[in-house]
């Protein structure tokens, strides 16, 4: 039986609809094969073969408009296009998108009755406006419907809660989607099937002969599950092939790390570590993203907490502390012991962009050493994106009367540290941003990363910010190209206020205006409606400079919206090669058969990599509808009939 006020806030919401189920937010359900796709313009060569992927958030259980719901929320939804060779050796474009097969989304779509997502909204858990009742019983729900997945019914188990909304990226002969909640699970390119969650050793769905000796995550106990989560943004280092990687959880040490090495290919056993604690961080943490180099890792321990075990000291489950401090860990790859902790301004980061190392030749030891650790990141000053994205109001900030920093403006900017390691005295010496411009999910071109890559894209939004206003979605409609090397010298040259500076204070506009041809920055802005998602690059063979070759991101012309802001069904998405060197041109368009919902993280799978992929022996398909074989006994029978009507029963009332 529900109250009278939660029918009230539900029909409140029914009537203002929530900006991330609505529009080109709102799910889709339908998935395509691959299907061939018309285009306009010209097929780069270096896409042939390839495949471009994207992830996202697409809850599967929609029927419930007016509940709880937030962008982070989802299950995962990887949408392709793979660029096929024709026995001519023109291109031919093909769409395919599919649902991740997790645990929870197979339940869900085998459980006719639930109305509403088996697992809680992260609205409900960040909103300081729910009730510690609110949380528990939300919490217990879905505890109860993983237990009852288990028992006689049921056509999934829930054995792992991660929906694979976020990420996917590829390691060892793998197409792998990431999420916080869980490990990564496999796919196959370039149909997008599921093979099976990979635990450091092997896919589920692989054969005997890829498992790859050693520990898997996790390991034993009864709070091993919470090793397995793992960071939605592992790096692969470019040239080792080793896939780095940390698991948050929300007891001592609270950050444990990884190191996978690549052994498709090798012919003796590779070195690995597996859930080696990293010491020093004091409470769970929201840490989405951390920074690699080819020698050093970094490790944000910032003034985020994300922690159920606040509820006990009415607290919220995750609350940013203004007047806190940002630590930044930094450690050799293979020994976080030997962490050492530099401090600074409280900040957010939810993505890094780059991290390469300093070194200099020592003549006495005759050694190179790396004397400093540099990283670009999307730096913001609040955490009110997290509530935005949920359609919450961010609660009032924390008095900062205690604080030895001075407050700063809301922004969202990219932001360049270096860290120095030459003496025992741990310095951040540089530390400002690099553009005034709002700027998120950052990407380089694959083979510049841990190195000092000299451009890094992005995206932007040119009359607003990524801590969007209550009830309005971000939505990008510039992406942008930084040279960061011209960025770097200006600021050696002329240096900016540490941490409250900034080298170029340009707005979008201003840039936009620009004759430079040597501008440090370039902007692509879409026309009037149209908005585009994270894009990825792609290079040019034999390119004559680390930009020359194309940036591909999926765009949405909200033309299609009816005047209530509702997306069609007839409504469709495009997917855009833009000249990433000059930033200008767009050289193909290619027609889908459907719109793309504004999504997350996606990637760029050469041929190489798709015919490289590990065998397969099964992959992941939802139940047959055939019946089930019957009961022995007319005993069983009856007793199996209640247990269905119970059970059945049970679920509608919960829903």
């Amino acid at each position: 039986m529900k109250f009278v006020y939660e029918k009230l806030k539900k029909l409140e919401k029914l009537e203002k609809p929530h900006p991330y189920l609505h529009g080109n937010f709102a799910p889709i359900h339908q998935a395509q094969p691959l299907t061939p796709c018309s285009y306009t313009g010209t097929i780069p060569r270096e896409l042939a073969g390839g495949e471009y992927v994207r992830n996202g958030g697409n809850p599967v259980t929609n029927e419930d408009l007016g509940r709880d719901a937030h962008w982070f929320d989802g299950d995962g939804m990887l949408s392709g296009v793979v660029f096929q060779i024709n026995m001519d050796g023109s291109i031919r474009p093909e769409f395919v998108n599919q649902y991740i097969l997790t645990d929870t989304y197979i339940s869900a779509v085998t459980t006719s009755a639930l109305r509403s997502p088996i697992l809680p909204s992260i609205s409900i858990i960040v909103n300081p406006a729910s009730t510690l009742l609110q949380i528990i019983l939300k919490i217990f729900r879905t505890i109860f419907l993983v237990i009852f997945s288990n028992l006689p019914g049921s056509e999934q188990a829930i054995r792992k809660l991660s929906v694979a909304n976020t990420n996917i990226l590829y390691h060892d002969g793998r197409a792998l989607a990431t999420c916080e909640s869980g490990p990564p699970i496999r796919v196959s390119l370039p149909g997008l099937e599921t093979v099976g969650w990979f635990d450091g050793c092997k896919a589920e769905g692989e054969p005997t002969t890829e498992e790859i000796s050693g520990t898997g995550f996790g390991g034993e106990g009864l709070m091993s599950f919470m090793k397995e989560w793992t960071t939605a943004h592992p790096r692969v280092d470019p040239i080792t092939k080793e896939l780095i990687l940390f698991h948050s959880t929300f007891f001592a040490p609270f950050i444990n790390y990884s190191i996978i090495p690549s052994t498709q290919n090798a012919s003796t056993a590779q070195p690995r570590l597996v859930n080696v604690g990293v010491p020093g961080i004091q409470s769970a943490k929201m840490m989405h993203d951390f920074g690699v180099s080819f020698t050093h890792t970094v490790i944000m321990d910032l003034p985020l907490s994300l922690d159920p075990r606040n509820l006990a000291k009415n607290q919220p489950v995750l609350s940013f502390n203004p007047s806190g401090r940002s630590r930044f860990g930094v450690f050799p790859r293979w020994n976080p012991q030997a962490i050492r902790w530099f401090e600074t301004n409280p900040c957010c980061i939810f993505h890094t962009a780059n991290t390469w190392d300093d070194t200099e030749y020592d003549p006495y030891t005759q050694q190179v050493n790396t004397a400093a650790v540099n990283m670009l990141a999307c730096r913001l000053t609040s955490a009110s994106l997290i509530f935005s994205a949920g359609d919450i109001a961010a609660p009032v900030p924390l008095s900062t009367a205690k604080s030895i920093y001075p407050p700063e403006e809301e922004q969202c900017r990219l932001y360049y540290y270096r860290f120095s390691l030459k003496d025992d005295i741990n310095r951040i010496t540089d530390q400002f941003a690099l553009t005034s411009i709002p700027f998120e999910f950052p990407c380089l071109r694959g083979d510049t990363s841990m190195s000092a890559a000299r451009y890094i894209y992005g995206c932007s939004v040119s009359n607003s910010s990524f801590g969007a206003a209550l009830g309005r979605a971000v939505k990008i409609d510039s992406l942008v190209k930084v040279d960061i090397k011209a960025l770097i010298a200006r600021a050696k040259s002329d240096p900016p206020t540490p941490i409250t500076g900034c080298v170029d204070n340009r707005t979008v506009a201003e840039i936009l205006r620009s004759n430079d041809q040597n501008d440090p920055i370039k902007i692509f802005k879409l026309p009037p409606g149209f908005y585009a998602q994270e894009s990825r690059f792609v290079p040019r063979n034999d390119g004559k400079s680390e930009d020359d070759g194309w940036a591909l991101s999926y765009v949405f012309d909200e033309s299609q919206l009816d005047a209530n802001g509702n997306a069609p069904s007839w409504a469709k998405s495009e997917l855009w090669v833009i000249d990433a060197k000059d930033m200008k041109k767009v050289v193909c368009r290619v027609m889908l058969p459907q719109r793309i919902p504004y999504g997350f993280h996606g990637n760029w799978f050469s041929e190489e990599e798709i015919l490289g992929q590990r065998e397969v022996q099964n992959i992941r398909c939802l139940p047959s509808p055939e019946p089930k074989s019957r009961p022995n006994t007319r005993k069983e029978s009856l007793s199996m009939d209640v247990w269905i009507g119970v059970r059945r029963w049970i679920l509608t009332t919960i829903g």
